[in-house]
């Protein structure tokens, strides 16, 4: 295989510099931030920015993908052949011969890593064995920009393998692995964590990362508890600690708490730091990237919608569109199918779709007869019909296409709570079956139009709030109600918008959070602490008043005593309060 000629490697500061400082990364996400994905989140940028914004790959796993030349195929595919099996590249190619293996190198790239749409790129991996670790990298540094070390992950699978987030108690082997890759590998390497319990241990952790050769950090605002329905709101202010603590050249990028547009500058004021993150909040909206720019363009397409009270977003007919165009254009290699023009309210330039039969458009087809149906057999041969075959077809291997299904179960989670039949079709469709998808994606544009065409009749149907709004009504503090962030990002639900989280206190009251046994024990104890404190203070509160008026009698009482530790103050009845 061609290698690209060996670079001159620079690190921390100067590599953040070298990729354009950009501000806005697309994280890291398993199976999830594949090619296409990647692609189509570049796509709402203006064409002059899009080699600007820095995306992740999905988590790889660094022993497999060492081992196993069919994990490397399935996962990461920067050439039309497979990578190669050996990982040692060859002796750095004379300058005669560099320009040549590097035109060879680009007429065989295929997706991952592609040097004209997928850069800048860092591959992710999680491992926890050094070798392992460098192994892999070796296979895909020629195909993107760093390799990045997962220190976050906080599912029950990281825990068993012993990687991601559960390597915090192992200090001595992560200084191991992201050591082993800066003196051995080419390109730099760099390293995400997730906060830990205070701000001083999570400073040292930082510490630790930049001292073993770490690029940049990107630090996710949670701790490793934080997930599911406990997953709460990050912590920016841990991040505006390690801004403050650690040295000005220092690279960092903040995680957590990114909905919208408006949170990407809002979390950078709030953290100092250098880039912020979307997760979540790019697979529900993958537009969320988008400046002032990239929205008019949309506004002239007719992609981007405003409604009449000012807020607006990106209709979801048209991202789906997007997004199958680019799997026919890049990971199948053939022009999408031809379809209507995208449906424009008072448009001068485009037709409308045709008005098609409601029951036809939205009904699924397993739910209309056909002539050669069993029941039908059956009637007129007066006998069973005979056994089906079944149809064995072979499940595709692109994480592009393995992906669909999951992102737009994703991207249409509003649309499909109120269209059901749309949802339930979606879940029967087997991944790759790419006509299953133009029949759906059909179906939201018809409904699309109607939900268009009815917000003109009474814009008020559609500014139906979350059921957690109710609870905040009046003086709630924010860390314990969602309410607010339901009311900025709701619109109606034909438009890209971001889920929010009930918080766990939400969760609890809801039911869908249940606590366990460890926690109702914690909660207990804290709950125990609370009475023994307010015992104490009453003990206090009475002694206070009896010492006052012996005070007054003999003229020796002090406001305070702290004779035995517990500090004594006179309190009038009518001031105390409860707790």
């Amino acid at each position: 295989m061609p290698y690209p000629p060996k670079r001159q490697k620079v690190t921390g500061r100067a590599f953040y510099e070298s990729l354009g400082s950009p501000k806005y990364v697309l994280a890291p996400m398993v199976d999830q931030s594949e090619f296409a994905w990647r692609l189509l989140t570049r796509s709402f940028l203006p064409p002059s920015q899009r080699s600007s914004m820095l995306t992740y790959t999905p988590m790889l796993h660094a022993r497999l993908f060492k081992e196993t030349q069919t994990f490397r195929d399935h996962h990461f595919q920067p050439l039309r052949a497979s990578l190669p099996s050996s990982s040692s590249p060859p002796s750095s190619p004379t300058p005669s011969s560099a320009i040549g293996q590097q035109e060879q190198l680009q007429q065989t790239a295929y997706l991952d890593g592609h040097p004209h749409h997928d850069r800048p790129l860092i591959v992710q991996f999680c491992a926890n064995d050094p070798q392992d670790l460098l192994q892999a990298a070796q296979h895909v540094f020629p195909h993107c920009d760093a390799v990045d070390l997962n220190l976050g992950c906080p599912q029950g699978i990281a825990r068993k393998g012993h990687y991601g987030s559960f390597l915090q108690e192992s200090p001595n082997l992560i200084h191991s692995m992201i050591s082993t890759l800066a003196e051995n590998l080419d390109v730099p390497v760099t390293a995400k964590m997730r906060i830990l319990d205070t701000r001083e241990d999570t400073l040292r952790y930082a510490r630790l990362l930049l001292d073993a050769g770490a690029s940049w950090i990107a630090v996710h605002g949670r701790r490793r508890e934080q997930k599911g329905h406990e997953t709460g709101l990050a912590d920016w202010s841990v991040i505006r600690y390690l801004r403050e603590n650690l040295p000005k050249e220092t690279v960092i990028f903040a995680n957590g708490n990114v909905l919208t547009y408006q949170d990407l500058d809002k979390c950078l004021e709030v953290t100092g730091a250098d880039a912020v993150m979307s997760a979540e909040g790019n697979l529900c909206d993958p537009g969320i990237f988008a400046d002032e720019e990239g929205r008019s363009l949309g506004l002239q397409s007719g992609e981007y919608w405003i409604g009449k009270n000012g807020k607006g977003g990106w209709r979801m007919d048209a991202v789906m569109r997007r997004y199958l165009d680019i799997l026919y254009n890049y990971v199948l290699e053939k022009p999408p199918p031809a379809r209507q023009p995208l449906f424009i309210r008072h448009s001068t330039h485009q037709t409308p779709c045709p008005k098609a039969d409601p029951l036809q458009s939205t009904q699924p087809p397993s739910m209309s007869p056909s002539p050669n149906s069993p029941n039908e057999q059956e009637n007129r041969n007066g006998e069973p019909p005979p056994p089906k075959r079944r149809k064995t077809a072979s499940r595709p291997t692109s994480p592009n296409l393995l992906a669909v299904q999951p992102h737009l179960f994703h991207l249409l989670r509003p649309l499909l709570s109120t269209h059901t039949h749309i949802r339930d079709l979606l879940a029967r469709t087997r991944p790759g079956d790419m006509s299953a998808y133009e029949n759906i994606l059909s179906m939201i544009e018809d409904v699309t139009k109607q939900g268009l065409l009815d917000y003109e009749v009474d814009p008020s149907k559609f500014d139906v709030g979350d059921d957690r709004e109710d609870i905040g009504k009046g003086e709630v503090d924010e860390e314990e109600s969602s309410s607010q962030a339901v009311r900025e990002c709701k619109r109606p639900w034909w438009i890209c918008q971001s889920y929010v989280r009930p918080l766990p206190k939400e969760a609890l009251e809801k039911g869908s959070l249940q606590v366990g046994k460890k926690a109702r024990k914690k909660m207990k104890a804290e709950q125990a602490e609370r009475q023994n404190r307010e015992q104490l203070h009453d003990v206090a509160v009475v002694e206070g008043e009896a010492g006052g008026r012996i005070g007054q009698m003999d003229g020796r009482r002090e406001d305070r005593d702290e004779r035995d530790g517990i500090p004594r103050q006179e309190v009038a009845k009518e001031a105390m309060v409860c707790g």
